[in-house]
C-alpha cells in the first residue's frame, strides 16, 4: 500500500497580512468602551487602591524595621 502525499499550499505573507487586519478591525468592533463617567470612577478606584496599598506596605515596612532592626540592635546594648 503506497503513502500518498498531501500538499497545502500556504496564502503568502501579504494575504494572512490582510486578513489579521481584518479580523482585528471586527474584533474592535465588539468592544464597549467606557464612558466619561465610568472612566472616572475606575480612575479614582484605582488610585484609592494604589494609596491604600502603599499606606499597608508601609506600615509592614515600620513594623518590620522594628522588630527585625531595632530591636535586636537594643537587646545587645
Amino acid at each position: 500500500m503506497a503513502a500518498t502525499e498531501v500538499t497545502t499550499t500556504r496564502p503568502g505573507l501579504a494575504a494572512r497580512a490582510v486578513a489579521y487586519y481584518r479580523e482585528v478591525v471586527a474584533e474592535m468592533k465588539k468592544v464597549t468602551w467606557p464612558d466619561q463617567g465610568q472612566l472616572k470612577q475606575m480612575t479614582i478606584q484605582i488610585l484609592v487602591f494604589v494609596l491604600v496599598l502603599g499606606a499597608v506596605i508601609a506600615l509592614l515596612d515600620l513594623l518590620l524595621q522594628t522588630t527585625l532592626i531595632r530591636l535586636p540592635q537594643s537587646l545587645l546594648r
